[in-house]
Parts: structure tokens; C-alpha cells; sequence
């Protein structure tokens, strides 16, 4: 049986990827788990897509990994989330660096505790040399919050004289963004089946193609993220032209 890897174009993959990791605690619940279980599960998935975006040439992964919103969670369940990321991207950094990839983050970074702060730091300094694959996390992160704060220090930057009003337009505010050195998502996939964007990358996903999946993120494999490119790559792109 082929796999979708065989058909996929690879003249034509997309440069960045996107995708809002869902259903986590669903998939947990359904098997009679707690919902920290099914994070746990998560990160095989991680691990698995973050690999097949090496093994393919994908330039960019943008994974949202922890929300603003995702505070407001059980103090246990954001506890538990914490721990888990500690330790993940402590564990993953040797294989992030076999692999040639580089890790990135986005979001209001200063909300994490101090010990996440500074393994997630560590990881990024590791790998900062390395000129794969672009792991870029989302953490703490919300658009609205991203938006916020660029007009907040574009109107300080035109208050101390740096900027006119003039000056002001979607160049200068993508530049003003968290994703200031990141290409705009060509793919954004969502996994378990819920059909919205959820405060996520909603500047720079304007022309992004949508991918909508079922399947739960925990079950989200190689041949899931192979098909949502296949399928991808079959629409057409005109970007409002």
C-alpha cells in the first residue's frame, strides 16, 4: 500500500506549517484516562510530525503548544502541562541536534515559570546553530495578545519620534509581530475536528490554507500530516489575485 509520502510534490511543499495540536484530553477521556495522559501522548505525536517535517525539507513548524487562554485551565492540569514541557524539551535537545533542527519560540514567554523559561532558553541556545527544519513553539501565545502589544510599541516608537503614522503598513506591522522572522503559515492544520482558528496566528494566516481533521492529536501520525500536505498541495493558491 503506497503511503502519501510517495505522492506528495516535493517541488512544491509548502515552507511553513501550522498546526493547533487538538484534543488531547478528548482522546484521554474516550479511553478512560485523565486528560494529563492524553498530553503525555501528545508528544509522541510531536515528535513523530516534528520528524516528518525534517525527513521532507519542511522549512518552518509552528505547533501551538500552550495558549493565553490555557491558563485559566485546573492549576493541576497547567502544573502537569509545565512539568511535561520541562522535561520534553530537555529530553528532546540531543535529537533536536541529530536532526539538524533549530528551535524556536513565540509567545508571552515572561509567563512561564522560571524553571521552563530557562530550559526552554537552554534548548533554543543548543540548537540555534543548526540550519534544518525551524521547530518554532507557540507558548503563552494568543494573536490578540500578539497584536496588542506590536500597536503598543508602535504608537511608543511614533510618540518618541522613531515612527510617523505615515510610516505604518502591513510590512511594518508583520515586523512588529513575535513571527517577525518567520514566512506567513502556507498550511494550517487542525487536529480533532473542531473548525475554527482559535486566537491563533490570525495576522499572518490571511491567505494560509485550512486543514480540518478528525483525528484526535494524540493518534495524529506520519501519514496524517503526509495526506493534509497531499491535500494541500491539490488546491489552487491565488491569494485574492
Amino acid at each position: 500500500m503506497s503511503s502519501f509520502k510517495d505522492k506528495i510534490d516535493k517541488s512544491n511543499l509548502p515552507k511553513h506549517i501550522a498546526i493547533i495540536m487538538d484534543g488531547n484530553g478528548r482522546w484521554a477521556t474516550e479511553r478512560g484516562y485523565d486528560r494529563i495522559f492524553g498530553h503525555h501522548e501528545g508528544v509522541t505525536s510531536v515528535r513523530e510530525i516534528t520528524e516528518a517535517a525534517a525527513e521532507i525539507g519542511i522549512g518552518y513548524l509552528t505547533l501551538y503548544a500552550f495558549s493565553t487562554e490555557n491558563w485559566s485551565r485546573p492549576q493541576t492540569e497547567v502544573d502537569a502541562l509545565m512539568e511535561l514541557l520541562i522535561d520534553t524539551i530537555e529530553n528532546e535537545t540531543p535529537t533536536l541536534n541529530k536532526n539538524n533542527v533549530r528551535l524556536m519560540a513565540i509567545g508571552d514567554l515572561s509567563r512561564l515559570p522560571g524553571n521552563a523559561g530557562q530550559k526552554l532558553n537552554r534548548c533554543i541556545d543548543q540548537t540555534s546553530a543548526n540550519t534544518g527544519l525551524a521547530l518554532v513553539l507557540a507558548l503563552s501565545y494568543s494573536s490578540r495578545w500578539e497584536i496588542t502589544t506590536a500597536l503598543k510599541n508602535i504608537c511608543k516608537e511614533i510618540k518618541s519620534d522613531k515612527l510617523n503614522i505615515e510610516d505604518i503598513n502591513d510590512e511594518l506591522i508583520s515586523n512588529y509581530l513575535t513571527t517577525k522572522n518567520i514566512p506567513d503559515p502556507d498550511l494550517l492544520i487542525r487536529t480533532s475536528g473542531e473548525q475554527r482558528i482559535s486566537n491563533f496566528l490570525l495576522w499572518q494566516i490571511a491567505y494560509t490554507e485550512l486543514y480540518f481533521t478528525k483525528t484526535h492529536w494524540p493518534a495524529f501520525r506520519k501519514e496524517n500530516f503526509f495526506q493534509a500536505i497531499f491535500e494541500f498541495q491539490k488546491r489552487e493558491r491565488r491569494f485574492g489575485k
